[in-house]
Parts: C-alpha cells; sequence; structure tokens
C-alpha cells in the first residue's frame, strides 16, 4: 500500500463517517437537530423569498439533508460514483457551512435549551468534510472526463 492508494480512501471514510455518524440525530429527530433547524427556519421565515419554506424546512430539512447526506456517503464508497459523492457531498456541506456563517445559528451553536454550544465543533468538522470532499473531487477529476 502507498500514499497515493491510501490518502483517497482517507479522505472517503471520513466524509462518509462524519456524515453517517450524524444520522441518527437527523432521523431520531434530537434536541440538537431540531435547534438547528428551527434556528434556521426561523430566519428563512423573516426572508421574503424564503419564507415559504420554512415551516416545510423546520420540520423536514434534518430528513432531507441526512437522505442527502447518506446517498453521497453510499457514492463515496463506491469507486465508479466517488466522484458524484464528493459533488454531492461539497454542495451539502457548502449548504451548512453558509448556514452557519450567514444565519443565526452561527459557528458556535446552541445544541440544547440550557444554552449549552458545542464550540463550534459542527462547523470545524463540517469545513474538514469540505476540504477533503473539494481534494476527493480533485483526485477523481479524470473520471469527470468519461461523463
Amino acid at each position: 500500500m502507498n500514499f497515493k492508494t491510501v490518502f483517497p480512501w482517507i479522505l472517503v471514510v471520513f466524509i462518509a463517517f462524519v456524515f453517517i455518524q450524524s444520522l441518527f440525530f437527523k432521523f431520531a429527530g434530537s434536541e440538537e437537530t431540531v435547534i438547528i433547524f428551527n434556528t434556521i427556519a426561523d430566519w428563512m421565515a423573516g426572508i421574503d423569498i424564503l419564507s415559504g419554506i420554512a415551516e416545510p424546512f423546520r420540520h423536514y430539512g434534518g430528513w432531507a439533508v441526512g437522505l442527502t447526506e447518506l446517498v453521497a456517503s453510499i457514492l463515496l464508497l463506491i469507486p465508479k460514483t466517488r466522484l458524484w459523492g464528493a459533488v454531492l457531498a461539497l454542495g451539502t456541506i457548502s449548504g451548512a457551512i453558509f448556514f452557519h456563517l450567514f444565519t443565526p445559528l452561527g459557528v458556535d451553536r446552541a445544541v440544547d435549551t440550557m444554552g449549552n454550544t458545542d464550540g463550534g465543533v459542527l462547523f470545524y468538522m463540517a469545513c474538514a468534510v469540505w476540504v477533503a470532499s473539494a481534494i476527493t473531487i480533485y483526485l477523481n477529476r479524470p473520471a469527470a472526463r468519461h461523463l
């Protein structure tokens, strides 16, 4: 085994791990997930063009994002579909980073109703996934020629 063989798998496994370990929280409607999607939905409700999707996002956003992350993880783990998985992961995580930076969600977000925060861990993990996804796309760019 050499670095060129192992490194792409490290990236893929990292991305898939981050996405898959969060699925329980999203699908179970954990307090953290509810806080995240309520915060974003409240922000969306105050913007005319987004107000119509605020309530569906509040109730189904966690599921939609979770399903997208699950599909991205599966695609990433299959070498023939890795490029598509990385593109989907990059797009999904770009949305997460946007919401952290440009909405009341913030970088150091609340994790419970007591006001405890995660110290920015979720945001920094999102940034790491973004970098890993971008590198995976770059490493798989020859596959794009066959599309």
